[in-house]
């Protein structure tokens, strides 16, 4: 079995390297992809490519989608060998909607809003990364993440419709982290009831979870594995 592992948006295979190694401890073949997300060119069609590109010898795979990439994740099923999807705080669309307006469509503005207000957060203009992305993974890679500097993310894959008719006929999974702050953990339940009428698997860790709970993550992931024939 093998894991290709896709990121949301900035597109850096860096954000899995904590989970590729607890991967990879268990012997396991792990691909993190990069996208072509600083390319004003590129859109789901594309993002689509790069996924391929990177794992087209691989069989059996496990593909995990992280945010914005649930988007792409289900173009790659009819073009690899996919066992199980797996989105991880993940985006989920429907077919023509742009990744524009999956942010209205789904209200994720008011979730976000009434989570913070129930932590006694304030909330501003745009995402303060740090409070809404990074509160809970360790200060070292933090740093390293800071240090890195901002990723840089094209918005053409926002504006262009998803193009699929219906969900590939895939096994997935909805994996959401009991303390995201984008994507508050209700409104990953009721998006993937909704849209997908799936159950979400919950597991410790925010936004990032992959940074944050990468020993958590991969036995999570590997329990999908296990169920598998």
């Amino acid at each position: 079995m093998a894991f290709v592992l896709i990121p949301g948006a900035g597109g850096e295979a860096w954000f899995w390297h904590r989970l590729v190694t607890e991967l990879e401890r268990r012997d396991h073949r792990v691909v993190a992809v990069d996208l072509p997300a600083v390319d004003e060119g590129a859109g789901w069609a594309e993002y689509a490519d790069a996924v391929v590109a990177a794992a087209h010898e691989l069989d059996d795979v496990v593909l995990v989608a992280q945010s914005m990439a649930g988007f792409t994740a289900p173009l790659v099923c009819g073009r690899l060998p996919v066992r199980v999807l797996v989105l991880l705080n993940a985006m989920i669309p429907v077919p023509g909607e742009t990744g524009g307006a999956w942010w209205e469509n789904t209200g994720q503005a008011k979730a976000y809003a009434e989570l913070a207000a129930a932590q006694d957060r304030l909330v501003s203009d745009g995402f303060d990364v740090l409070v809404d992305f990074f509160h809970d993974v360790p200060a070292d890679v933090t740093a390293e993440a800071v240090r890195r500097g901002d990723p840089s993310q094209s918005m053409t894959p926002f504006s262009q419709p998803w193009p699929l008719d219906r969900w590939p006929d895939v096994p997935t999974r909805v994996v959401a982290g009991r303390d995201d702050r984008l994507f508050p953990l209700e409104f990953q339940r009721r998006v993937a009831q909704e849209r997908l009428g799936l159950p979400v698997d919950e597991i410790p860790g925010g936004h990032l979870v992959a940074l944050s709970r990468p020993r958590e993550l991969a036995v999570r992931l590997e329990s999908y594995v296990a169920t598998l024939s």
